[in-house]
C-alpha cells in the first residue's frame, strides 16, 4: 500500500458526497502482524491447514483488519487528522483473503454543524464484492482549533 501523504479537512472544508479510497493487498504478514498487535490468534487467520477444514478453505483476514483500514482513510485522508472517531458501525458481508486486493471507500453522506460532525459512509470491496459495509461518524476540527481541540 502505497499511503498518499496526509491531508487535514477542516469541517468547513467538507461536502456531501466527498470521498477517498484507499486501495491496499493484504499479505499475509498483514494478517500475522494483526494477530500480535490485536491478540486474536484464531487459526482460521494463522494456520492454512486448519483454515482448509472451514467453508472458506483457506486462511481470511481477521473483519477488524478490514476495519481499521477505514480508520487509515478518515486518520490520513478524509478529514485526517484532528479527527475524533466518535462510532462506527460494521457489517460484514463476505471474507478477505491473503493476496486479495482490497478497495476501502470513505464518502461523507452527512454533516451535522452542531458538534462539527460528519456522517461516513464506508466500504471495502475486493472486486465487485463488497466485504464489509458501515458508517462512521466523527468531530471534525473547525478552522482555527488545530488538532480538533476546542
Amino acid at each position: 500500500m502505497s499511503l498518499p501523504p496526509l491531508r487535514t479537512l477542516y469541517f468547513e472544508d467538507l461536502s456531501v458526497g466527498m470521498s477517498e479510497t484507499l486501495v491496499k493487498t493484504v499479505r499475509s504478514d498483514d494478517v500475522v502482524g494483526f494477530a500480535e498487535v490485536s491478540g486474536d490468534r484464531n487459526p482460521i487467520h494463522l494456520s492454512e491447514h486448519f483454515a482448509a477444514r472451514t467453508p472458506f478453505r483457506t486462511r481470511i483476514a481477521h473483519g477488524l483488519y478490514t476495519a481499521s483500514l477505514i480508520s487509515a482513510v478518515l486518520g490520513t485522508r478524509l478529514p485526517g487528522p484532528g479527527a475524533i472517531y466518535l462510532s462506527q458501525t460494521l457489517n460484514f458481508m463476505a471474507p478477505v483473503r491473503i493476496d486479495d486486493e482490497l478497495t476501502v471507500t470513505v464518502t461523507v453522506s452527512e454533516l451535522v454543524e452542531r458538534g462539527r460532525k460528519a456522517r461516513l459512509s464506508c466500504i471495502a470491496s475486493v472486486g465487485e464484492t463488497v466485504v464489509l459495509e458501515g458508517e462512521a461518524v466523527v468531530k471534525v476540527p473547525g478552522r482555527g482549533q488545530p488538532g480538533g481541540v476546542e
